[in-house]
């Protein structure tokens, strides 16, 4: 597609700033939940379904969001999703009560999961292999830069405007986005448009749905919960039957499955896409403790949190682009192997954290996290674009996605899990009231307005010095999954020539096996 050098950068801009916003409403929601506990009167469970109401539908309308790019055009529908996710935003500030937010929140979720995957898409449609990293890169790290960014501005927003304004920041940036995409990017579409597999996309939103509904009730009820377990092995068997499904259709003449599994015949395109997933996977665990580190042991309020997480953010940052000066000679390989490296050290430097410990060293650990992350998201996510034909970019770029997204939300309720267990192993209550001990195991925050309201200062400790253990022992878990990354990335992650021939022949082989048995 020829289009005008700046003209493309200004676009890649467009897509990275519709990429931010995505990432920043991830985030921004967690500083409010307090304030939205009183002003709505929202139980723990409508506070959760706040969170949990975006992450569901986020995850399952991934696929058939890449598949209608692919179709119907990517320009068109990444407009739309962005109208809607600023509708919803408007939606979400005004609710007058928490159905209505959960349902808003549902919508803001479905836009989040049509603009994503639609932003990647284009890329290796506009750019060829030598400038494809590049802008990659940037939409990449602007949506793990949105992760941090969100309890800044939050707790910003919290400080200065009411609980809404954390949902209208969305709007003044989506519109930005809108009036840019419009004027910048060029429309595209699949030359041979993929069939609507109807069967294919309710499979997989089913099971995606499932499973990431079964993760997130396994982080408040325990992994034993008749609930949890059902959502979560109804979930596998619907994903487990959409597979089958896929190869039974791909093996039709002229069948055309939501998607081509012979991409997974790349080792580019699976083992970017798996590396990709272990960086969320060990990210999001820092980002679910920290700032509860920041906040119920530390006493730092909202914004104050938030700053301290600036760090992660200059990492992140200094990596990508490292990363994108170094890569066209060192290849991603060892890019990615040395993220991997960097966030291991990082999270182990973090797990000898005490109550005590200064901010120096906190940001520092911090920081060589956000480094690690810069250098092997972006290029683990390029590595596994750059293995598809521009043609299935849009199915391709969700499946990226939605591995990264699923994992990550059953990443946290592992974490989550692990963290609840060291918590609970370490904390003292003493002879406090039933009730009160029993809302002090809940969570450190809960543990801390107990022991403020019973004036004790053993309980607080006892909270604190026991949530440090927990955030401790699930770093731990983190730098093993960031070892175990270092590992991958070194044993099958292909080097940059491999890369190109092996991606050659999966394209080659997906477009000879397009009507044929995989």
């Amino acid at each position: 597609m020829s289009v005008p050098s700046a003209r493309r950068w200004w676009a890649v801009g467009a897509l990275a700033l519709s990429a931010l916003v995505v990432g920043l409403d991830t985030t921004v929601l967690n500083v409010a939940l307090p304030t939205l506990a009183t002003d709505l009167q929202a139980s723990t469970s409508q506070l959760q379904w706040f969170a949990n109401a975006y992450n569901l539908v986020f995850a399952a309308v991934l696929l058939p969001a890449g598949l209608s790019g692919d179709r119907f055009g990517r320009k068109k529908l990444l407009v739309a999703a962005l109208v809607l996710f600023g509708a919803a935003s408007v939606g979400c500030a005004y609710s007058g009560s928490t159905d209505a937010l959960i349902w808003w929140r549902a919508l803001l979720g479905l836009g989040a999961g049509f603009i994503f995957p639609l932003s990647l898409s284009v890329l290796p449609v506009m750019f060829d292999d030598e400038e494809r990293p590049k802008a990659i890169g940037m939409v990449v790290t602007a949506s793990a830069l949105g992760l941090p960014l969100g309890p800044i501005v939050g707790g910003w927003l919290l400080d200065n405007f009411w609980w809404g304004s954390v949902f209208l920041i969305n709007v003044p940036m989506v519109a930005i986005a809108i009036v840019a995409v419009m004027l910048l990017m060029p429309d595209s579409r699949s030359p041979e448009p993929p069939g609507l597999d109807l069967v294919g996309v309710l499979l997989s939103s089913a099971g995606l749905a499932g499973v990431t509904y079964g993760a997130i009730d396994a982080g408040e009820k325990g992994w034993g919960d008749g609930t949890t377990l059902t959502m979560l092995i109804g979930g596998v068997v619907l994903v487990l039957l959409f597979v089958a499904w896929q190869r039974l259709l791909g093996a039709r003449p002229g069948g055309k499955p939501l998607v081509d599994l012979s991409l997974f015949k790349s080792p580019a395109f699976t083992w970017g896409a798996m590396m990709a997933t272990v960086v969320s996977f060990a990210l999001f665990g820092l980002l679910f403790t920290v700032p509860q580190y920041y906040q119920a042991v530390l006493g730092a309020d909202a914004l104050g949190t938030g700053l301290r997480l600036l760090p992660i953010i200059g990492g992140i940052i200094v990596g990508a682009r490292v990363g994108g000066k170094v890569a066209p000679k060192a290849g991603a390989k060892g890019l990615i192997s040395t993220g991997f490296l960097f966030m291991a050290v990082g999270l182990f430097m973090g797990s000898v954290t005490d109550t005590g410990t200064s901010y120096g060293y906190a940001a520092t650990w911090i920081a060589l996290v956000g480094l690690g992350t810069g250098l092997a998201l972006p290029l683990a996510v390029d590595s596994a674009l750059g293995a598809l034909p521009t043609e299935r970019s849009g199915v391709g770029s969700a499946v990226i996605q939605t591995v990264r997204q699923v994992g990550g939300t059953v990443g946290v309720a592992i974490l989550g899990t692990v963290l609840t267990n060291a918590y609970h192993s370490q904390l003292e209550v003493g002879a406090i009231p039933a009730p009160a001990a029993a809302a002090a195991r809940e969570s450190v925050s809960a543990g801390v307005v107990v022991a403020q309201k019973l004036h004790s200062p053993s309980l607080l400790s006892s909270v604190q010095d026991s949530f440090v253990h927990g955030m401790n022992v699930m770093l731990i878990v983190c730098g093993a999954i960031a070892v175990v990354g270092t590992v991958l990335a070194v044993a099958f992650m292909p080097r940059q020539q491999e890369r190109a021939n092996r991606g050659g022949d999966a394209v080659a082989h997906s477009d000879a096996q397009a009507g044929g048995a995989l």
